[in-house]
Formats: structure tokens, C-alpha cells, sequence
């Protein structure tokens, strides 16, 4: 099971869910949502039975982790890696802040991977209407980034120290980090 906190939170939003508002307010700041709503969040998806999963965007800070250790205790489910990808500040500024959605149809651009030529909504009704969500724009893209060092970025040590952590070098080619992500996520028995 592949859960990704951002896409959880972001249709959370989409829906007008009591979840969503609140947490809207800490994303389009480019802040952590409260861990309470993250931790009940995951503990929600997990409690539906599964013995293998893949947590995309969680936990961002050592308290999200200490309380992932205790759901994971209770739940009797394992950790067995986590993956760190690298990059650098710039090429994350450069890869977050060119994104661009459109309103009909939900594809995504880039401005410089996958630019927006012209090409007709697959929803009709025209051209895409695109969009830059707030959490995409250089300024929140900026400050996501140091709430990242000041709060997230000391997992690599408690993941580390644990002997679980798997580092990945994020700025080679799309095909190639995905075989080295693939290295190190263990093979279902």
C-alpha cells in the first residue's frame, strides 16, 4: 500500500473535509501539519489491514517519527528502510517551483521537464487550465525548505542511527534512481 501524506491531505482539501481546512492552512503557509492529524491519519490507512507498506512524506520531524514507532508497535508492523533521497537546495527550488496543474483535467507540467504546449484539455472543453498551487510557488517553496532543515532533516540521523536509513542520490536521471530506490526496499516473502 502506497500512501503519500500530500495527496492524502491535498483531496482532504479538495473535499472541504474539516481535515482538509486545517490542514490547508499549514500547507498553503508551507508548514508541517499537526502531528496529531498526520499520526491518526496513517494509523487510519494502516488499521485496514496490510502487511507491507510505503509511507511517501511521513514522518517530516522526529516527534511524527517517535509516534510512527509507537503506531507501528501497536499495530505489530515492522520498519524496514527508510530511503533518503539527496538533492540540492537549488535543483529542489528548480523541480518544485515549475510545477503547474490543470484545473479540468488534474495533469501536471513543468516549465522546464514536461512543459504546457498548447495541447487540449483530455477533459474537452479546450486548452488546460492551468494553475500554480500555493504550496508549488518560489516563495512557499522557499520557506517549505527551511521548515525542512529545521524539522526534517534531523530524521536522517535518528533513521541512521537505527540502521535503517538508505540514501539515494536524487539528482541522476528518473530511471536511474528508481533502481536505486528499488535496492533497497525488501522483496515481498
Amino acid at each position: 500500500m502506497h500512501l503519500a501524506t500530500g495527496d492524502l491531505l491535498r483531496a482532504a482539501v479538495a473535499e472541504g473535509t474539516d481535515l482538509g481546512r486545517e490542514a490547508k492552512r499549514y500547507m498553503d503557509a508551507g508548514e508541517l501539519v499537526p502531528d496529531a492529524v498526520m499520526v491518526g491519519m496513517i494509523r487510519e490507512r494502516l488499521s485496514g489491514g496490510t502487511d507491507r507498506f510505503l509511507l511517501d512524506g511521513f514522518p517530516r520531524s522526529v516527534p511524527q517519527a517517535d509516534a510512527l514507532d509507537a503506531l507501528l508497535a501497536d499495530l505489530g508492523l515492522p520498519l524496514d528502510a527508510v530511503i533518503s533521497i539527496r538533492v540540492s537546495r537549488d535543483e529542489l527550488v528548480r523541480r518544485l517551483a515549475g510545477r503547474w496543474i490543470c484545473r479540468r483535467c488534474g495533469r501536471s507540467f513543468h516549465e522546464v521537464f514536461n512543459p504546457y504546449h498548447g495541447e487540449e484539455c483530455p477533459s474537452g472543453g479546450g486548452k488546460c487550465d492551468l494553475y500554480q498551487r500555493e504550496d508549488d510557488k518560489p516563495e512557499t517553496v522557499v520557506n517549505r525548505l527551511s521548515v525542512y532543515e529545521e524539522q526534517t532533516a534531523p530524521l536522517i540521523d535518528y533513521y541512521r542511527s537505527r540502521g535503517l536509513l538508505r540514501e539515494v542520490d536524487g539528482e541522476r536521471a528518473p530511471d536511474e534512481v528508481y533502481a536505486q530506490i528499488v535496492t533497497h526496499i525488501p522483496a515481498s516473502e
